[in-house]
């Protein structure tokens, strides 16, 4: 078989760069995702339970 080559099922290299930008949108987004969060949360009053003070 002199004309067979040692990739059988064609370009392979498709393949690679497909996974290769899919796993890049991935990380892109995940990283979107977590830039949308707000950076500080507000700081909420807390209610007083009157359990702080057992023991004073």
């Amino acid at each position: 078989m002199p004309g067979r080559t040692s990739a059988p099922y064609g370009r392979p290299s498709w393949r690679y760069a497909r996974a290769v930008a899919a796993a890049v949108t991935a990380a892109a987004a995940l990283i979107a995702a977590a830039n949308a969060v707000p950076a500080h949360a507000t700081d909420a009053p807390r209610l007083s339970t009157g359990a702080e003070r057992v023991g004073k």
